[in-house]
């Protein structure tokens, strides 16, 4: 099984940071590629994309200012198989990342996982008080169709928090301006 590469550069508005890749992502290249994942709805129903991207079009983030990495290389297929030192040792690279790339925002997609890699029990979901370097944080609900207490709605709200707090612009589409054909 192969690491899963960054989609990530100099000068982005948002990196987005999963916890780990899934096996199919690993298998893949694409991130959160799993067809239960609910990243790439919520990102568009955001107004983070003008449409959804489907996983093998995630390059198309970067031109939108936005990256996606990883907490921990590791593929697996579920979260809870990591451990807490892998946690710690993904957590000091992904300071590392956001050091060496400085986007004005990194989000993590999980509590738990930036909790368990920043060795910060009580973070939130949301803004957090710190930052790394210049880059300022926030923690998202993780878009896992394991996390049914967030709804597709509730994760959409939640990513729009964060795309205003980045001060991008909404680029989904108002409802009357979808194309019924286009469905």
């Amino acid at each position: 099984m192969q690491e899963l590469a960054d989609l990530i550069r100099p000068g982005l508005k948002v990196l987005f940071s999963g916890i780990n890749p899934g096996l199919l992502s690993a298998r893949t290249g694409h991130h959160f590629a799993r067809p239960g994942n609910r990243f790439w709805p919520a990102l568009h129903q955001a107004g983070f994309t003008p449409r959804q991207l489907k996983p093998a079009e995630q390059t198309e983030l970067l031109d939108l200012g936005l990256g996606i990495t990883n907490v921990v290389d590791r593929p697996s297929a579920r979260a809870d198989e990591l451990t807490k030192a892998e946690f710690r040792a993904g957590g000091e690279n992904l300071e590392r990342k956001v050091l060496e790339f400085a986007p004005d925002w990194l989000a993590v997609v999980g509590v738990t996982a930036y909790r368990d890699a920043f060795g910060l029990p009580k973070a939130a979901i949301g803004r957090q008080n710190r930052t790394i370097g210049p880059t300022q944080v926030w923690i998202l609900p993780n878009p896992s169709g394991l996390n049914a207490h967030y709804t597709l709605p509730k994760l959409a709200i939640a990513y729009a928090e964060l795309r205003t707090a980045a001060g991008l612009p909404d680029l989904a589409p108002a409802p009357d301006q979808v194309d019924p054909a286009a469905s």
